[in-house]
């Protein structure tokens, strides 16, 4: 385990004031490059920086990630207004690269294939050839001007959400496993000529041919036929989907004999984003377990800030509140790089003294996560929709809980024995006064297991809806139960989840559903030969955007407007 990545983009939130964030890079745009707010900004993000890394490397990490190449470049393309802002990033990055090397940790650069700012887009047309090509002189240059960087992480399957203004902008332009080939093969000589690092992430959103890059055996060896290099390292996230639980250890770890990194994520984006404690640490010695039969894993990536659009804002390592973020990154090292045991890595954090009470509080709330934030039957199934591996968790995303009929629908279809899934909930609900008074013992914020079992209430809630008959009596508990929910935990406090709620009744036709969900709905990772190469791959694709484009506003604005929306899964 050489390599133990971790990102540091947390100091370039600081009086980042949007309601609903996105969290997938630095805020460029939110940066001053001018003006009376400029120096005071850059000088608090140094300091900032300066804590992370020292408490960074105290943990154990040896290297950090930054965002990004493109707002790092000086490329002749870009718009003269381009260039003079990127000019004071460059110049502001050599000061916090200094304070990264001053203790002792490598940097790796994010970067996007590809992005590009509206005169860079006139001239490269949309051809992939003409991008790579561009994308190598971007590469080329920027390692040329900063010798300070190792490294550079690839990512080649997701870009910029909607909500990014920023004049540079990512978008999806590879769609076969043939042109990922060809641009893996034009940029990995510049890292060897330079002895720096190429790490490529499989991550992707379902977009194109190359959607199942993160799970389809075949795509992936036809996207790395021929790379065998000591300058390139396979990063991959621990499952086929993102960071959820339930899913087991992606086989591609296996199956390739290459250099490969583990990505976890210590701010969990889909269990609350270190607003409650939600500990990673048994599922990393299993994954240790089962890494043991495989070859080249030669580090971990550990995301600490970045990931997700919503509203909860804590900073790991910067401040006392995202102490269950910092527990999730100290824990995943130690165990992953030390092979410490859960015990002897909470026993580092919290203390000798401490970990006994630490150790059954974490326990207490896994149970709870594992029981009532998900739903155990549906969370093991394997689903498969298009190109992309159905999440565990639909009912509840980033900062949003859903209580409509769309959720209910879903469940109803999947979940056999409803009554067991409630029972088994609510027996976890009865675990939170030990819980907070296990908070109290060991000086941990009592109120944020307050409120994980106020928003874990409300959960339950869903869930009777979600499985049980139609029942006024019902909708109304659960009205009251939102309002409740919004006045103890208001927006001012920063902590609270979006309650999405629609209680009309059900005029669907279950019978259809069914066949509709047979229809496009798969149990295993292997395409159909009619259902989905015909139809889903591609006729269901025609059909979605000729209805999308004549009933655009039908669909939810979450699911037209976050991240890339729902069009990606369609592409």
């Amino acid at each position: 385990m050489e390599l133990a990545l971790i990102d540091a983009i947390g100091p370039f939130f600081r009086g980042y004031h949007k309601r609903r964030i996105n969290w997938s890079k630095i805020p460029f745009d939110h940066l001053c490059t001018s003006g009376p707010e400029y120096e005071p900004q850059w000088r608090t993000i140094r300091t900032d920086l300066e804590t992370f890394a020292r408490k960074a490397a105290s943990f154990g990490y040896n290297a950090v990630s930054l965002d990004d190449i493109a707002h790092l470049s000086d490329h002749p393309w870009f718009e003269p207004e381009v260039r003079a802002r990127n000019a004071v990033f460059r110049q502001e990055f050599r000061s916090l690269f200094a304070i990264l090397r001053d203790h002792k940790l490598r940097i790796y650069l994010t970067a996007d294939f590809v992005t590009t700012s509206a005169a860079v887009d006139v001239r490269l047309r949309g051809r992939a050839a003409a991008a790579t090509a561009w994308f190598q002189e971007v590469v080329t240059a920027c390692l040329e001007d900063f010798p300070e960087i190792e490294g550079i992480i690839l990512r080649i399957g997701e870009a910029d959400g909607y909500d990014v203004k920023d004049p540079l902008r990512s978008r999806l332009i590879l769609r076969t496993a043939r042109e990922v080939n060809q641009m893996l093969r034009v940029l990995l000589p510049i890292f060897e000529a330079r002895d720096r690092r190429l790490v490529f992430r499989t991550w992707t959103v379902g977009a194109y041919l190359i959607g199942d890059l993160i799970w389809h055996r075949g795509r992936l060896a036809r996207a790395l036929r021929g790379i065998q290099s000591r300058h390139f390292i396979l990063s991959m996230k621990y499952g086929e989907s993102d960071f959820f639980r339930y899913l087991p250890l992606n086989r591609h770890f296996f199956r390739l004999d290459l250099q490969k990194i583990i990505e976890l994520q210590a701010r969990r984006e889909y269990e609350g984003a270190g607003e409650y404690p939600s500990f990673i640490g048994w599922d990393c010695e299993r994954y240790v377990r089962e890494l043991a039969g495989a070859r080249g894993v030669v580090g971990l990536s550990v995301w600490c800030q970045t990931g997700g659009w919503h509203a909860f804002r804590r900073l790991a390592f910067l401040e006392s509140e995202a102490v269950w973020i910092d527990l999730n990154a100290a824990v995943a090292l130690r165990i992953i790089k030390n092979r410490d045991s859960v015990e002897e890595a909470v026993a580092f954090f919290f203390g000798t003294h401490n970990a006994s009470a630490a150790i059954e509080l974490l326990r207490l709330a896994e149970v709870a996560i594992l029981d009532i934030l998900y739903i155990e039957e549906f969370a093991r199934e394997e689903l498969f929709f298009r190109r992309v591996r159905i999440p565990p968790l639909l009912h509840v995303y980033w900062d949003s809980i859903f209580i409509n009929q769309s959720v209910r629908r879903l469940l109803l279809h999947f979940v056999r024995d409803p009554e067991e899934a409630i029972r088994s909930g609510e027996a976890a609900f009865t675990l939170f006064d030990r819980m907070i008074a296990l908070a109290s013992q060991l000086g941990v914020p009592e109120d944020d297991l307050r409120f994980m079992r106020d928003t874990f209430a409300l959960i339950l809630l869903a869930r009777r809806f979600y499985l049980l008959s139609p029942e006024g009596a019902l909708d109304e508990e659960i009205t009251r139960a939102k309002k409740a929910y919004k006045a103890r935990w208001p927006r001012s406090l920063r902590q609270r989840y979006r309650i999405r709620l629609d209680l009309e009744t059900d005029r669907f036709n279950r019978r259809t559903l069914n066949w509709l969900l047979g229809l496009v709905v798969r149990r295993h990772r292997g395409y159909r030969h009619v259902l989905d190469r015909l139809f889903t791959l591609n006729i269901l694709s025609w059909i979605y955007f000729l209805l999308r484009n004549r009933h655009q506003k039908a669909l939810p604005k979450f699911l037209r407007k976050t991240a890339m929306g729902i069009d990606s899964l369609f592409r």
